[in-house]
């Protein structure tokens, strides 16, 4: 039996999964494509048997799964799969599933490249350098302006908002820094974060106190959509920075701006915004105190290619293979799937 895959997504890193299914001896036909719109997803995919998407891919809605009849599998190339409408895709009997530790060590060295940024004012000292402020004219420029705001690591406590693969990853790094890490998570249980060493709070308010930088490490769904906003900016302190290699619409970001300009905390670095790409009139771009990285956290040519070659793996487990998948996000499908597409 044949079957037909569509790749939405091509990048330099990706591979075509025509020849990767080739040369693994399996029939599995692949049309790819660029999809940015709802129309092109259903014109591309209508007929397809699976569907190989990027993590950042937004546009499979219930609508565009239901004009998807012979749609049975969604594989993410990625840990984040909220622009997946996976209700809907148990409704229609479609498996979704992601890459549980997909490029966890690239996102946690990127949390700890922005916590060295805001701390040590490494874009403040690079942008002062350009600006020809390290000379005779300014002399003290740099020692007014930038110096009173380094701070030590060592000592300092991170709050770690959720505690999954990649803020797991991230724990051993932090404590290198001799940092104290506290979590506020309500699905890990207590001996999970005693196992590494971590702190766990029962409430949220509690770890924006106490936290002198708060990392952002929860997926985004309807009970984590804006669950940073004024009264959580109010609870932090005011020397405090705010680090989010998550997802953008976690954070409510006219709060944010409102919160910086104020100075309810020193500053903020965004791996991620709402919305993406942002718009080049957004009022953050204009402080200082905020650093963003145009969701590059998770990149690298490694875990890219690991990436696509656990997802074309499988996509071969699931339709040749008839095996669940390994990263499967809806459980609960399973039944339905049977009743419809049989193993």
């Amino acid at each position: 039996m044949s079957f037909k895959v569509a790749q939405l997504v091509k990048t330099t890193f990706m591979p075509d999964y025509g020849q990767v299914f080739k040369e693994a001896g399996v029939d599995i036909e692949v049309v790819i494509k660029m999809c940015r719109t709802e129309e092109e997803v259903i014109s591309t995919a209508r007929d397809a048997d699976g569907l190989l998407v990027a993590a950042a891919l937004n546009v499979l809605s219930a609508r565009v799964l239901r004009a998807l009849p012979k749609c049975r599998f969604i594989q993410s190339i990625g840990v984040g799969y909220d622009g997946i409408d996976v209700a809907a895709a148990t409704e229609q009997g479609i498996m979704v599933a992601n890459i549980p530790h997909f490029n966890a060590e690239e996102v946690s060295d990127h949390t700890m490249a922005l916590i060295l940024a805001c701390t040590r004012k490494i874009v403040a000292l690079h942008e002062a350098t350009k600006a020809g402020k390290w000379d005779s004219k300014f002399p003290l420029y740099i020692l007014r302006n930038i110096w009173p705001d380094l701070a030590r690591l060592r000592g300092q406590t991170l709050g770690l908002v959720g505690f999954g693969t990649i803020p797991q990853a991230l724990v051993p790094k932090a404590k290198a820094f001799g940092i104290h890490l506290i979590t506020y998570d309500p699905y890990a249980s207590k001996s999970l974060c005693d196992s590494f060493g971590v702190d766990k709070v029962e409430h949220l308010g509690q770890l924006l106190a106490e936290s002198d930088i708060v990392s952002l490490h929860t997926p985004l769904n309807e009970q984590t959509k804006g669950m940073m906003g004024m009264a959580q900016f109010e609870q932090m302190k005011r020397k405090a920075y705010l680090i989010n290699t998550a997802r953008g619409p976690v954070v409510d970001t006219q709060a944010l701006h409102q919160a910086l300009v104020k100075g309810l905390l020193a500053g903020a670095a965004l791996d991620v915004t709402e919305p993406e790409p942002i718009n080049i009139d957004n009022p953050l771009l204009k402080l200082d105190n905020v650093i963003i990285t145009a969701h590059s956290a998770g990149a690298s040519r490694q875990a890219i290619f690991d990436g696509c070659k656990v997802a074309g793996e499988e996509m071969i487990n699931v339709l040749i293979k008839k095996q669940w998948p390994f990263g499967l996000v809806n459980p609960q499908v399973k039944e339905k799937y049977q009743e419809k597409w049989g193993r």
